[in-house]
């Protein structure tokens, strides 16, 4: 991306609204309301705002639920036992795999759990998973019960990679080090994208690369890369990954998560895994036998027929970030945050100071800015929370040149380049510059 110069006033940020060129996709999503107005919705790193088309979606399943019944499931433009199928051009879009490399199915936490049957397969002497610290706790937790079922104490088994004294983020060189040093005890590699607090955006080829030299296999929890920003894991070539679909994808409060296996893994019938009906071969599923045969491709890993009501408002969502392309979404993404980061650096000459946690490095990060605030900051996050933002809050502790402990807080926000404007990014600061000073 070039550089681009940035300046304060409200008539340069409707500026590069009307230069955007997704200007257009702001308009097919709804945004909550406050006092009659949009609000100024930075929560996408949390739940993304529903598409418009979302209800006529849903109203169309309902319909044919109302006249077809059972045959649903064989009749009309999109049958239900292909619905699926549907998703997967832009599923593969959106993490840069193959259609047959993807799956709609389930939740994130519940296809960890599944692809970990299938690639954390310890052994006596290679039993480690390395992970980030501080990882979303639906992966400590899933990693620490996988490690006790195979009869491992996590307190072995599991090494986690700390950010260095007094950081808040990892150096990518930290992260390869510590798989080279574990490497022969390793049987797992697995790091989200990003991490969901700092916003920390990892180098997942080179962690792939890295995972993979040492005899290990690699995985990753998109959660908060998924439509975020650009992947290619056919590429990076990591064995497998999953994400959620309801952050920046806006598919819906728990929406159907996503799987990746990569095709290398893909005709491995002899690999483990836990078989279901809808997984079965699909050109015999209807017969009904014994002996589980795996269909091919990732949908070889589903359990059970998807849930069609879910599956509506993922077609739209799913569609509205194909049309956009991953590519123009991470280039208008850089510009939003990297226009939040100077408004609130230029905060400075009016007495405010926020400590960013997230990477100055735009390389290194996605659609999210965490900063830490003062004492005040839950004061500040109410504040604009009562005019109209949402965003998120975090409690966060700190300790002074003493040692006390200070209560602090960390606020997490996220211009979402799908809907998110550069006026709206101006709105927030404006509001952050009348508050009360953290």
């Amino acid at each position: 991306m070039a550089t681009t110069s940035f300046d304060t006033s409200l008539a340069f940020a409707r500026q590069m609204d009307a230069e955007d060129p997704l200007r257009q996709f702001r308009s097919a999503y709804i945004f909550p309301q406050h006092e009659g107005q949009d609000c100024l919705y930075f929560c996408g790193n949390s739940l993304g705002i529903q598409p418009k088309g979302v209800k006529d979606a849903m109203q169309k399943e309902l319909d044919r639920w109302s006249t077809l019944g059972v045959e649903g499931h064989f009749e009309g433009d999109l049958p239900w036992t292909k619905f699926h199928k549907a998703l997967a051009p832009a599923s593969a879009h959106i993490i840069g795999a193959k259609t047959s490399e993807v799956i709609i199915m389930n939740t994130l936490t519940v296809n960890l759990h599944l692809m970990m049957v299938s690639f954390y397969r310890p052994t006596a002497k290679r039993f480690k998973v390395i992970m980030e610290a501080g990882a979303f706790p639906s992966d400590q937790y899933a990693v620490e019960t996988q490690v006790k079922h195979h009869g491992f104490d996590p307190a072995e088994a599991i090494i986690e990679v700390q950010p260095r004294s007094g950081e808040m983020t990892l150096h990518p060189e930290d992260i390869l080090e510590a798989i080279a040093e574990h490497g022969s005890e390793l049987a797992l590699v697995l790091f989200g994208g990003m991490n969901y607090y700092t916003g920390q955006l990892f180098d997942m080829a080179e962690i792939t690369k890295a995972g993979h030299a040492v005899g290990a296999k690699v995985g990753f929890d998109l959660a908060h890369a998924a439509g975020n920003v650009p992947l290619q894991m056919h590429d990076w070539g990591a064995d497998f990954a999953v994400w959620c679909t309801y952050k920046y994808i806006n598919s819906g409060p728990g929406a159907l998560g996503g799987a990746f296996i990569h095709e290398r893994h893909l005709d491995n019938h002899d690999l483990n895994r836990f078989a279901g009906w809808w997984g079965h071969d699909e050109e015999r599923r209807f017969l009904m036998e014994k002996g589980f045969v795996p269909t091919s491709g990732s949908e070889g890993w589903q359990s059970s027929n998807p849930p069609i009501l879910a599956m509506p408002p993922m077609l739209v969502s799913h569609d509205l970030h194909h049309q956009a392309g991953m590519p123009a979404i991470r280039e208008k993404s850089l510009k939003l945050t990297g226009y939040l980061e100077f408004l609130i650096d230029e905060l400075k000459e009016t007495g405010h100071h926020y400590e960013f946690i997230t990477p100055r490095d735009p390389a290194q990060r996605g659609a999210q800015l965490s900063f830490i605030t003062g004492k005040e900051g839950k004061a500040l996050f109410d504040y604009i929370s009562k005019n109209g933002v949402i965003c998120d809050w975090r409690e966060h502790n700190l300790s002074d040149d003493s040692g006390a402990v200070q209560a602090s807080g960390v606020i997490r926000i996220a211009p979402a380049p799908m809907y998110n404007s550069f006026e709206d990014v101006w709105r927030l600061v404006e509001l952050l510059k009348q508050a009360p000073k953290a």
